[in-house]
């Protein structure tokens, strides 16, 4: 068991030498207000003045004091030592330098903490790191911290009070820490600052050792009897009373040796009965007894943390790679990697899977029958196609002669305007899917390959290169999209199998309305001629041979009532097709000076021409859309997706595996190296802590 101690230290040694905390070892840490008498009972268990002394704040850094109990055999035969060196002390920051006078350690601790904490009075959280070796201590690891104060004093920061409260919870909230609660006799244990402080963060007690000092200074007539037996302020590990130096006794340099001889004169004299269970040397075998015990019980989730760690370490430096040594190598390997990596993304088999959002070959796809799909489907196949721009263009492809067939100059002249609508969207989803290979880029180096995050100007390289690639195929695929519209746009297969069923089907309605009207014919002839009108008023519209046009039978455009001819239009105050709003005769000359309506209504073969034209550029265009819908993805997929994939693997090594490029490529980044250093020296010395407690089970000391 007594071993068990040297092993923290030796723990602490290793994890010393990397300057790292990430470990929380057992140890004791000494928690009082100022003047409590810390400095004096730490002196007390080393033996030695060692600690420096003044007014106010004098412990303003942490001061984490490991003793090394030696033969006094051992170390008369340290060559490092002096002639009398049975005691000596070593700092941490001043590496193998060793101490014999113990005056010039305390000059050390004062001048290494103004280094860090400044002149002013004020307060650093990193450590003092001394170790002790002497034949008259016990094996213990100690942190004295600074003394808990309420108000600033002299250049000391307004805020004092918390930061060293804040320092203070930092080290006793470690569960592996022993709280050593230093209070002075003299004061009320009720409002004992360094019992409050230990209970908020050990609430049961269980690992707080209370110590009250300066026993000889309390008043005329009262005594600790009470207080030493538990009976005011109850503590789990115990009280242990001690009797510290004067200043009297420190300014006439009275020994360590003889102010403890005196102490147990003391006690004997003022608690017989409590004697032997008070003083400095109990103080030191209890603390020694309670740290064993800690670290027996706390070894078991210590190495668990030590190897996990060290897993830790071990992944986190195989991230960081090897340090170059095949340029060539390296280099062909980085841009294969990444190659892979980027064509594995495309295809769903990357080693990293994105659960966040669709990413890769799975956006394109979505890209593809979603966003580009739905968006085809909400194209209105007539829209921006009015009535009046129907009539228009049917009158605009007969000429100057009035029509007697529905032209098929006009069907083609719109649905063209149509179809051309196809195109913005069709552009637009090859622009998506070149951003989102783009992203692919910036996927692949966070996630898949983080050996290209040592090498900066690698990684700029290659992105460039990609970049550059993706940047040559865009017009390409823009150029050949835009030809599928085209294509649809140069030849209108009116014999197309889909658009003739269509046809074959309106052309059946068309002939049923037809035959329905000729039906009703006789009616209203009698009906015109019984209110006196004749046979011109009542044809509204002569029966004329139609154009067989996409195989349908397409009736002739007359116009009822002689509202074909301007004079008609005229005389009976109607507007043609022509003279609505935007309509090609806005602003011609009224040669008759009579106001003309800016619309009318349609007459029932004015109606069916539209309905004939609308109906055709409807089916016409769904065919269109289809095949769209169909060629575009087929287009984006051959001319940019997987023209890309496929080169570019010869594209990074014809741009970047040349050998003047290789030492600026290959040149880490400015920090890389260090973290490599710091996380392998980390996972040496975790690697070492495991061997130390590997050799405690074999040892049979666990």
């Amino acid at each position: 068991m007594e071993a068990l101690i040297p092993v923290i230290n030796k723990l602490q040694d290793v994890f010393n030498t990397v300057g790292a905390d990430i470990i929380q070892l057992p140890q004791i840490a000494v928690v009082g207000t100022q003047s409590s008498g810390k400095s004096s009972v730490l002196e007390s268990l080393v033996g030695r003045d060692l600690l420096p002394r003044g007014t106010g704040i004098v412990t303003r850094r942490p001061l984490i004091l490991q003793l090394v109990h030696v033969d006094p055999a051992d170390a008369r035969k340290n060559e490092d030592v002096g002639r009398d060196g049975d005691e000596w002390g070593k700092f941490l920051h001043t590496k193998n330098k060793i101490y014999t006078d113990f005056d010039e350690i305390r000059q050390e601790i004062e001048a290494e903490t103004e280094r860090i904490s400044g002149n002013n009075k004020g307060i650093s959280d990193e450590p003092i790191h001394l170790k002790i070796y002497s034949p008259h201590v016990v094996n213990l690891t100690l942190v004295d911290l600074p003394g808990i104060t309420k108000v600033p004093v002299g250049d000391q920061p307004i805020d004092i009070e918390v930061q060293i409260r804040d320092l203070i919870l930092k080290h006793i909230s470690n569960p592996n820490c022993i709280i050593l609660a230093v209070t002075a006799a003299n004061t009320d244990m009720a409002t004992s600052e360094a019992l409050k402080v230990a209970r908020e963060v050990d609430p049961d007690g269980r690992r707080t050792l209370a110590v009250v000092t300066k026993l000889d200074l309390m008043d005329a007539g009262t005594d600790a009897m009470d207080v030493l037996m538990g009976r005011v302020i109850p503590v789990k590990l115990g009280l242990i009373g001690v009797v510290n130096r004067s200043q009297l006794d420190i300014n006439n340099k009275k020994f360590v040796s003889d102010a403890i001889r005196d102490e147990h004169a003391f006690l004997q004299k003022k608690y017989p009965s409590l004697a032997n269970r008070n003083g400095t040397k109990y103080l030191a075998r209890t603390l020694n007894r309670l740290l064993m015990h800690h670290i027996r019980d706390c070894l078991p989730e210590l190495k668990t943390r030590i190897n996990v760690l060290a897993a830790q370490y071990q992944s986190l430096l195989g991230s960081y790679g090897e340090p170059v040594e095949d340029q060539s190598a390296t280099l062909l390997q980085l841009i294969t990697k990444f190659a892979t990596e980027y064509c594995n993304t495309i295809e769903g088999t990357a080693k990293y899977i994105e659960t966040a959002e669709l990413c890769g070959g799975a956006r394109i796809c979505y890209i593809f029958h979603e966003t580009f799909g739905r968006t085809l489907e909400c194209v209105d196949p007539l829209g921006g196609l009015s009535t009046i721009d129907i009539l228009t263009a049917i009158r605009n492809a007969t000429g100057p002669r009035p029509s007697l067939f529905v032209p098929e100059v006009s069907f083609e002249l719109l649905v063209k305007k149509q179809v051309k609508r196809l195109e913005e969207p069709s552009l637009r989803c090859v622009e998506l899917v070149h951003e989102e290979m783009q992203r692919i880029i910036q996927h692949c180096s966070n996630y898949s390959t983080q050996e290209l995050q040592r090498f900066p100007k690698l990684h700029e390289a290659i992105v460039e290169v990609v970049t550059s690639l993706l940047r040559k195929r865009l017009p390409i695929t823009n150029e050949m999209v835009h030809n599928l519209v085209a294509i649809e746009l140069a030849y209108i297969n009116t014999k197309h199998p889909d658009f003739a069923d269509a046809c074959g089907v309106m052309n059946n309605n068309i002939e049923e309305q037809r035959r329905n009207r000729m039906r009703e014919l006789p009616t209203a002839v009698s009906r015109e001629k019984s209110l006196g009108k004749g046979p011109a008023a009542v044809s509204g519209e002569a029966p004329a041979p139609g154009i067989e046009a996409n195989g349908v039978k397409a009736p002739a455009s007359g116009d009822a009532d002689g509202a074909g001819t301007w004079r008609g239009m005229l005389n009976k105050g109607e507007g043609g097709p022509g003279s609505g709003p935007g309509s090609p005769l806005k602003g011609a000359v009224n040669l008759l000076d009579v106001p003309v309506p800016v619309a009318r209504k349609l007459s029932s073969r004015e109606q069916r021409d539209c309905e004939v034209i609308e109906r055709l550029i409807k089916s016409y265009f769904l065919i269109v859309r289809k095949n769209i819908q169909d060629s575009v993805p087929k287009a984006v997929m051959h001319f940019l997706v997987n023209h890309v994939k496929d080169s570019l693997q010869s594209e990074l090594v014809g741009q970047l595996y040349k050998s003047g490029l290789l030492n600026d490529l290959l040149t880490e980044s400015e920090d890389m190296a260090q973290r490599r250093k710091e996380a392998a020296d980390m996972l040496q010395a975790l690697q070492k802590a495991s061997q130390v407690i590997a050799e405690i089970r074999e040892t049979h000391l666990w």
